[in-house]
């Protein structure tokens, strides 16, 4: 069966609602396909927009084929801080403190508690990732798995296939946002090596949830994505690694089609499956 398209329609219901934050209340929105009945599992997922942008609006089509895909997730996805209104750690400390959330008030969202999974896309990418390093730390919410796509990892914009990929027409451009994205994110110097900054050079990795990681082979962020799979395959994280093959983009800044339903929802649904098969055993 396909993830998505090629089944009947499922009812899908999207809700506005108030999630809290490290400081306070935060727009939020929580989309349920199928039967009105508890789920195991709710995918918490961070927006992109490079840490300064980007609002609930940016990946709708995309959390709306979630949220259809064979498991019926719930999918709740959160804003936070961005680094216009308050720099780093704010919107990592927003991110978790959904979780925490999240966790406390199941019955209003409609989940029984048992699967927790964190997502994003780019810098909300580095926010699931994050989380799963502070809820290690923190001693909770405990997780069942995190989702990367194309996460930015580095601040250091070390990597070659930032610095060098020939395949993606915009590079410079991509690599200039991304560094003036860290710069507003980042603005002291020592924070661009804290781990829950820069998840890529932390070196305690152990304990970690499963997770999928998805690139793009066109992506400058690319390397950094496949790289922080490989160490945390070397810290003994169940961990699966995609490269997508690039998108057709008809919009050249929507590089968020990148991780849309005919690329990126397959092999989610299968990541999202193995968590339920480990559930159950």
């Amino acid at each position: 069966m396909n993830a998505v398209g090629d089944m009947p329609e499922r009812a899908l219901k999207v809700r506005d609602l108030e999630v809290a934050g490290a400081t306070g209340p935060l727009p939020a929105r929580l989309y349920a396909a199928g039967p009105a009945a508890k789920r195991d599992m709710l995918v918490v997922f961070y927006h992109g927009g490079g840490f300064d942008s980007g609002d609930l609006d940016e990946a709708d089509d995309f959390l709306r084929s979630l949220a259809e895909c064979d498991h019926l997730p719930l999918v709740l996805a959160p804003s936070y801080t961005l680094a216009t209104v308050s720099p780093f750690p704010a919107a990592v400390e927003d991110a978790h403190a959904v979780l925490q959330w999240a966790k406390k008030n199941k019955t209003k969202l409609g989940w029984n508690g048992k699967l927790l999974v964190t997502a994003g896309i780019e810098a909300g990418a580095n926010l699931a990732a994050v989380c799963a390093l502070m809820s290690r730390d923190r001693g909770g919410p405990a997780l069942a798995g995190q989702i990367l796509v194309m996460p930015m990892l580095d601040p250091a914009l070390s990597t070659g296939s930032m610095r060098q990929l020939t395949q993606c027409s915009d590079r410079e451009k991509a690599a200039t946002i991304c560094a003036e994205a860290y710069r507003g994110y980042l603005p002291h110097a020592a924070d661009r090596s804290h781990p829950y900054a820069a998840p890529l050079h932390s070196s305690r990795l152990k304990n970690l949830a499963p997770a999928l990681i998805l690139s793009a082979e066109d992506d400058p962020l690319r390397d950094e994505a496949e790289l922080y799979g490989a160490k945390l395959i070397n810290a003994g994280i169940c961990t699966t690694v995609r490269r997508m093959a690039p998108a057709d983009l008809q919009d050249p800044n929507g590089r968020n089609e990148c991780a849309c339903k005919w690329q990126a929802m397959g092999e989610i649904a299968n990541f999202l499956a193995r968590l339920e098969g480990r559930q159950g055993a």
